[in-house]
């Protein structure tokens, strides 16, 4: 058996690897797990965009600036609007998305299905302003805003990194666990209607 082979070694060396990782990647990671909380495509759109409005981080111009703010702001909005979205699949197996009211999920597709089990809750506003703090800390912490919008932050940025996230996972991890998130709206994963009825049901 070569030494490349051996199950021992590979697994010495997962560990020592493991070992390796530095404060900054494993709260990097850490924040990887909180937007998990946050709509994925809100999330890409920002990461993606983030770096050409801000130049990378440079700012030559206020015009950056603002289109940075406003980057920030609009995917902040996304965030608390596609908390108060769900989905349902009709008879026909087609996914439907709509907005959640007090009255059950607007605007009503199909007749035969009873809308009123998708109605508005205190959970989501919760989720909601949770999606909202976990997105502002991953946008304000994102290494081209603090070079963007105060450079001369960004000798503290690593003690941030250390405390913020570990501090907001436990305490959404907390609150999602007496307010678990059951949407699945724009931004988030689809499931069957099954699935999602029963989970709907209070």
């Amino acid at each position: 058996m070569s030494l490349a082979s051996d199950p021992l070694l590979q697994a010495t060396s997962n560990m020592s690897t493991k070992k390796n990782f530095t404060l900054k990647e494993k709260t990097l990671i850490g924040v990887g797990n909180l937007i998990k909380l946050l709509p994925s495509g809100t999330v890409f759109i920002y990461q993606f965009l983030n770096p050409v409005v801000t130049n990378n981080g440079q700012c030559q111009s206020v015009m950056n600036k603002y289109l940075s703010g406003v980057l920030i702001g609009l995917c902040a909005l996304s965030c608390c609007f596609a908390s108060f979205t769900d989905s349902y699949t009709d008879s026909k197996g087609d996914t439907h998305y709509g907005l959640v009211t007090k009255y059950g999920l607007w605007p009503k597709g199909d007749a035969d299905e009873d809308l009123s089990k998708y109605k508005l809750r205190i959970g989501d506003f919760v989720h909601a302003f949770f999606a909202l703090d976990v997105f502002l800390v991953l946008s304000l912490l994102d290494p081209n805003t603090v070079k963007c919008f105060y450079p001369s932050f960004e000798s503290t940025q690593k003690v941030l990194l250390m405390v913020v996230p570990p501090v907001l996972g436990t305490i959404a991890g907390t609150v999602f666990v007496v307010f678990p998130n059951t949407r699945h709206g724009i931004g988030y994963p689809t499931s069957n209607n099954d699935d999602s009825s029963s989970s709907q049901e209070d």
